[in-house]
């Protein structure tokens, strides 16, 4: 798959997650077979007044390229300097995010929002086009609330301005992240634009990817919550795109990519920050396992990256030899931020 002269080879994206797609995570994405990973969102004010923290948000290295980079904003000039800025940062691509349903992105007319403003979405994208060398994306949904099919004649408008690739995440704004997606909106789109369109909603196993692909006809599937505490879903994923069986992974081989993921965000945020976005994760890769309720109350309580490692070698140590990792049929959302 192309996205402008970028390669994304396995058709498997990382998709954006706010407070989730760190360095580290998109680190053992990429390794683990996806073909592209996605930051989480930017926001375009934040660069604008030179944030220290959203500065972090941009730290990058080459072992986890191709990288998408997506911004959000509402103001074309301000979100055509930040397409520079991220594309001087190391960005492959810069996507457009015009999917998050969040009230405070939604407040400041950005995410979502700009589904309601068509002519304000495309004159954003137009600007971004113009602004960087690298492609452009953008990320939608298929519209404010239910029965609206604009997105269809928006992302025409994208296309005609420049826009590289169209991921689309198969549920309205009003539903955020709740409710079945609807794929039929996916295979609506492949058949209506020429560039590329991505498709994004309940994949959580690697059959879901494949049978997205196969009943939509899209380019590429990205997966979000579906990679929470489970990378190798893309190691899956990839084979069974390629026609072999995909690989089984005993639980202890996921709770060791915690453990590298832990020490990882250790090292680029200090150890004290490190672990406590750590606490959140760990849970994730214990989903299902026995014991995981007494390692999930020992994580919350870890203060040092000795502590954290030791309840994650604990759990591995008191595993079954046999014990298997099952990924949930739907991933919980409660507390979470999302593209």
């Amino acid at each position: 798959m192309l996205i402008g002269n970028v390669v994304v080879e396995p058709p498997l994206i990382l998709g954006p997650m706010a407070g989730m797609n760190t360095l580290a995570f998109r680190l053992l994405c990429r390794k683990a077979g996806a073909g592209l990973v996605c930051s989480e969102m930017v926001s375009a004010n934040a660069i604008r007044y030179g944030s220290v923290k959203t500065e972090g948000l941009l730290e990058t290295c080459l072992q986890e390229k191709p990288l998408s980079i997506q911004i959000f904003g509402a103001e074309p000039d301000v979100m055509a300097a930040a397409a520079q800025h991220v594309e001087a940062a190391g960005a492959d691509i810069v996507d457009l995010n015009m999917g998050c349903p969040v009230r405070k992105v939604l407040k400041a007319g950005a995410g979502s929002m700009l589904m309601k403003d068509p002519d304000l979405a495309v004159a954003i994208a137009a600007a971004m086009v113009q602004a960087v060398r690298v492609p452009v994306t953008a990320k939608i949904r298929i519209g404010w609330r239910r029965g609206d099919a604009s997105y269809i004649e928006l992302s025409r408008r994208l296309v005609d301005v420049g826009v590289d690739a169209i991921a689309l995440h198969a549920r309205t704004a009003g539903q955020g992240y709740r409710g079945p997606a609807d794929w039929s909106a996916i295979a609506r789109l492949v058949e209506a634009v020429p560039v590329p369109v991505i498709g994004n909603g309940d994949v959580f196993c690697a059959e879901d990817a494949v049978r997205m692909q196969r009943e939509t006809g899209c380019a590429a599937v990205m997966i979000a919550r579906g990679a929470l505490g489970d990378p190798l879903i893309f190691a899956q994923a990839a084979d069974l795109l390629a026609g072999r069986p995909a690989r089984s992974f005993p639980a202890r081989s996921r709770l060791a990519l915690a453990l590298w993921h832990a020490q990882v965000l250790a090292l680029q945020c200090g150890e004290h920050l490190g672990v406590r976005r750590m606490r959140m994760m760990a849970c994730w890769y214990s989903r299902g396992l026995p014991g995981s309720a007494k390692f999930r109350r020992d994580v919350c309580r870890a203060v040092t990256l000795s502590e954290l490692a030791d309840a994650i070698l604990a759990l591995a140590r008191n595993l079954p030899p046999n014990a298997t990792f099952e990924a949930p049929d739907r991933a919980p959302i409660e507390d979470m931020t999302f593209e």
